[in-house]
């Protein structure tokens, strides 16, 4: 036989220190966790015993914890407190042999003299399962041939009889605690004293399987939806049909379903117990029933009978079904050391992609685990054969349960979720019925219509008043108003259509650009905004999304004057070798290509923290005082893709292998499945390399430190208690290598620091929170702390360089003269036959001859300095090509740092140049093509720089600087970009020329 002891609650044990739990029955002993001294305690522990005789006695000890009694060389006794004893032969004469929650008095140790001998009580719950002895033992129980077992009746009587009197009492005086007088009765009437203060027995309450589960959804319909187990995911799988049904087919009472699935694995003997629904405190209601069973034989282990416990933990009006099964199998190995825990889902399915009749899916999730009730050393080998059991097993449920209801793919399906969102863009003429089908427009046609016919009819009148030959007056006021109105309502249409046409003719994004290369391929699908921020209540903003991903940007279309915007636009980034970590998306209200925009509001997606089907179709809260204010929030859908499979993670490792100086080969999958399961990350998360190190914390902590491609996570698992934590390799700000000292045992230390508000999740982790609000981790006790630290500083600097960055490298690897005619193949912008209107913007005096200050456009050291200096990445200058006799012409092209436009943007220029009659100086004549940034296409900026010899000092000049654009199309925001552009470049060409001549003096210094 067995005992189960459900250790729950303790009250009022008098301990000031910590203390713990020690049970016994016979030979066998275990031992509850230490607590805290607290005046309600609880534990919510199992302990299970095996019983040979029914004459034993359960003892419940509770000690006094002591540190100093637990070192090395300590008694790990404790200090003795009281004891509960429980003969089992009174859990045996309960109804279904199991002893409700009741509170025990803890008696104190009667070597000891006290007032009151009660100190505490503890709150148990025992229950007694029997195999083969159970008749024999019922037997031995209800014998009057045996005077032994016939005492044991009598006194069990005697129990109940005061149960009842002490639970009337209860009743009737709930303010009064009894006292037990007698400190010297017996040991049963001890074990049985504070029975008054057991909680009361749950209520079960028969009904049929359908009514049982609408009461549950009456009373558990707001439950959380709980979390999968840890094991992992065993079936995700959508079905042809309702959730309801398909609740009714897995979990009804003799389903004809489950009847072929056991046929199909061999199981027999089932032996379903019907469905109760017992009342639990605070009105709920819990469906539960028990299921035996005796599983076929296999290879490896005989047929064995299991048991399952079945709970419905969630069930409501949105068909949501949680059911949580526990199953037994004490036959086989170490069967008494573990339960195996299923957790069914059953919530409605996504859209189906073959479906247009509108039929309902229901969606099913199975994921397990096992529960360790003892420490075992063949813990690693139970979970693998429970797994592979556990797989076979549901490999045969979905096969027939797939010829039972179609299977349906969910809308998390890439390819249909982008055509079907290529298939969403409606055409111009629906468009235009739908904006212009209003009551704005159609009143205001009426009226026009409605005075063209009342002048048709009319016809022509005689002059009246002041009126003469073609000048025709209102004849009353009515006749203003009615012209007024119509004014009005002509000027709104007006803009409307003009609204309209820009609307249809705007362009300029990043939608439908293919990504280029082989790698890691992020597609971002943004769909729509609502409830934007407006930055001035009386205008309507013009929003764009900028989003960032590993150091690049894409940029979505203008929506003009819209709150709840539909852009229903595809941005891919071009593909890299690395997986990105996170993507950051702001939404703009435009205001020109150069100017400070407003921000409506920002967010960041880490892809660490969703699933993949919660990225497939995801609504983003934007942060922000405005976006917060209005509840702005965007739709989108992203897909995170390897387009060149494991070939990617190969050449990846290799990479940094080289700055590692030692090569990464790739790991297992199993190793990898582990990693994931430790920190909860994708299926995409591949482990690079880990090392057995110590945390520095108050005490050191020894476990495993984890690199892979997106982040450092430690885990730590020191008798049962883990400790987890992971942070990105972006959040880290600095890494500092400190001497060995004696806190860290005479090894070097590895000091992370991370950016300000970054790595909040992991800050138990964390030894320091300095002022600035940065957290330090410390590691040390590395095996090899060289290869470590080469490791980790490899792969911090390959996440944190910018693409520029990474691209300058490659640049210096390559030749230089055919880096540069590579990059200048694309042809650059060409002169306009007619010249922009130019303005002059500003004379500016420079202590410099002519000579000096034309260095700057020779494409030479000076140059290239100044305009890295300016915020120009990539600069590259073609050498000058005579067009004729007096004028040369080249081409340079580069790209915009973020500090110089949010958008980055890319520049292709041509340049002219020719002496000024008399060789009195210079003009520079430049056109400028942008790209990548809004409107772009839309217009070209012409300068002129007119550079001569001064006239009021020696060996200097003046240096004029003329603006234009010229406009390629028209556009509703011709002023503002004109005045935002021009104003850009004359701020900036005043500082590159300040920066000439600060280099150029510096240079004669």
């Amino acid at each position: 036989m067995r005992l189960c002891v459900y250790l729950l609650e303790g009250r009022g044990l008098g301990v000031k220190e910590s203390y713990y739990v020690k049970l016994k029955i016979g030979k066998y002993k275990s031992k509850s966790r230490v607590l805290k001294s607290n005046e309600n305690s609880i534990w919510n522990e199992e302990f299970v015993f095996r019983v040979c005789d029914l004459d034993d006695e359960l003892a419940v000890s509770v000690y006094r914890y002591d540190d100093r009694d637990h070192g090395l060389f300590g008694n790990s006794g404790g200090e003795f407190v009281g004891r509960v004893k429980i003969p089992v032969w009174s859990v045996a004469a309960e109804e279904n042999r199991n002893l409700p929650p009741t509170w025990f008095s803890v008696e104190r140790p009667k070597s000891v003299k006290f007032i009151d001998n009660d100190c505490g009580k503890l709150l148990l719950s025992l229950s007694l399962h029997g195999g083969d002895q159970d008749h024999s033992n019922e037997s031995k129980l209800t014998s009057s041939n045996d005077s032994h077992s016939s005492r044991k009746i009598g006194e069990s009587k005697h129990l109940m009889k005061s149960l009842a009197g002490r639970l009337e009492k209860l009743l009737h005086k709930k303010d009064e605690i009894p006292t037990t007088s007698d400190n010297s009765s017996s040991e049963v009437s001890a074990a049985a004293s504070d029975h008054e203060d057991s909680a009361p027995e749950p209520s079960e309450t028969s009904c049929t399987f359908e009514e049982s589960i609408e009461l549950v959804k009456s009373t558990n319909g707001n439950n959380e939806t709980p979390e999968n187990l840890p094991g992992g995911i065993l079936l995700d799988q959508t079905f042809g049909v309702s959730p309801k049904d398909l609740n009714k087919i897995l979990f009804a009472p003799n389903s004809d379903f489950m009847t072929n699935l056991a046929e199909l694995q061999g199981t027999t003997d089932i032996h379903e117990e019907p469905w109760k629904l017992i009342s639990e405190e605070g009105g709920k209601s819990c469906l539960r029933r028990v299921v035996t069973y005796t599983k076929a034989a296999t290879k490896l282990v005989k047929a064995v009978k299991a048991t399952e416990e079945q709970i419905y933990i969630k069930a409501n009006n949105n068909n949501e079904f949680a059911i949580h099964v526990i199953v037994s199998t004490p036959d086989v190995p170490y069967g008494n050391t573990f339960k195996v825990e299923l957790l069914y889902k059953i919530i409605p399915g996504g859209v189906m992609m073959s479906s247009s009749s509108g039929e309902e899916s229901a969606r099913l999730v199975v994921s397990w685990a096992v529960n360790f009730s003892q420490q075992t050393m063949m813990k690693g080998m139970i979970e693998g054969g429970a797994r592979q059991g556990l797989k076979e097993s549901f490999d045969q449920f979905l096969s027939l349960l797939s010829q039972r209801f179609k299977v349906v793919k969910d809308i998390s399906d890439k390819d249909q979720m982008l055509a079907n969102l290529e298939t969403e863009h409606k055409s111009c003429l629906e468009l235009a019925v739908q904006y212009f089908w209003n009551f704005t427009v159609v009143s205001t046609v009426f009226m026009l219509l409605y005075v063209l016919v009342h002048i048709f009819l009319c016809g022509s009148h005689e002059l009246r008043g002041l009126e003469f030959g073609g000048l025709d007056l209102p004849d009353s006021f009515g006749e203003i108003i009615t012209c007024a109105v119509l004014v009005l309502q002509l000027e709104r249409v007006y803009y409307m259509i003009l609204y309209f046409v820009e609307a249809t003719l705007r362009r300029e994004n990043d939608h439908g650009i293919k990504a280029r290369g082989d790698g890691w391929v992020l597609t971002v699908a943004l769909i729509e905004g609502a409830n934007l921020a407006s930055t001035n209540s009386t205008e309507t903003p013009d929003p764009y999304v900028v989003f960032t991903c590993n150091g690049k940007t894409k940029t979505s279309s203008v929506k003009l004057q819209a709150l709840d915007p539909q852009w229903n636009e595809i941005l891919e980034f071009d593909a890299v070798e690395e997986p990105p970590s996170v993507l950051d998306l702001e939404v703009f209200d435009f205001d020109g290509p150069f100017d400070q925009v407003s921000s409506l509001g920002h967010a960041e997606i880490n892809f660490l923290k969703h699933t993949s089907a919660e990225l497939a179709d995801l609504w983003v809260p934007l942060d922000g005082k405005l976006a917060q204010s209005c509840q702005s929030k965007l739709h989108l859908r992203i897909f995170l893709d390897n387009n060149n499979g494991v070939e990617t993670i190969r050449d990846y490792l290799a990479n940094l292998g080289k700055e590692v100086g030692k090569k990464l080969n790739l790991r297992s999958p199993h190793r990898n499945s582990t990693f994931q399961k430790h920190f909860g990350l994708p299926p995409e998360e591949f482990l690079v390399s880990d090392f057995s190190c110590s945390l520095k914390r108050k005490m050191p902590l020894q476990g495993r430190l984890f690199l892979s491609a997106r982040i450092v996570g430690f885990y730590a698992n020191l008798f049962g208690h883990k400790t987890r934590f992971f942070f990105l390799w972006e959040d880290i700000e600095d890494i500092r290598v400190l001497p060995p000292s004696l806190a860290s045992v005479g090894s070097p230390l590895l000091e992370i620091i991370l950016h300000k508000g970054r790595g909040l999740d992991s800050r138990h982790g964390a030894k320091v929170l300095d002022e600035q609000g940065r957290l330090h981790f410390y590691f040390h006790s590395f095996v090899s702390f060289n290869v470590a630290s080469r490791t980790i500083m490899a792969l911090w600097k390959t996440r944190t360089l910018e693409p520029d960055q990474k691209a300058e490298i490659e640049e210096d690897e390559r030749d230089d003269d055919g880096g540069k005619a590579f990059l200048l193949e694309e042809s650059g912008p060409h002169f306009a036959v007619e010249d922009a209107k130019m303005t002059k913007v500003y004379t500016m005096e420079l202590p410099l001859n002519i000579k000096s200050l034309m260095k700057m456009f020779e494409g030479g050291e000076l140059e290239h300095k100044v305009m890295s200096k300016s915020g120009c990445l990539n600069y590259v200058t073609a050498t000058w090509e005579n067009v004729t006799s007096e004028v040369q012409e080249r081409r340079v092209c580069y790209k915009f740092s973020h500090r110089i436009s949010i958008f980055g943007g890319e520049v292709n220029s041509t340049q002219q140049k020719s002496t000024l009659p008399n060789d009195n100086g210079w003009i520079v004549n430049e056109i400028m093509t942008l790209h990548n940034v809004p409107f772009g296409d839309h217009f070209r900026v012409q300068f002129r720089y007119q550079m001569e010899k001064s006239l009021f000092a020696h060996n200097s000049c003046k240096c004029d600087l003329y603006i234009g654009l010229i406009w390629l199309k028209n556009t509703k925001f011709e002023p503002r970009i004109t005045k935002n552009v021009i104003g850009m470049f004359t701020r900036r060409s005043q500082e590159i020329l300040q920066l000439v001549e600060r280099e150029i003096l510096l240079t004669c210094q």
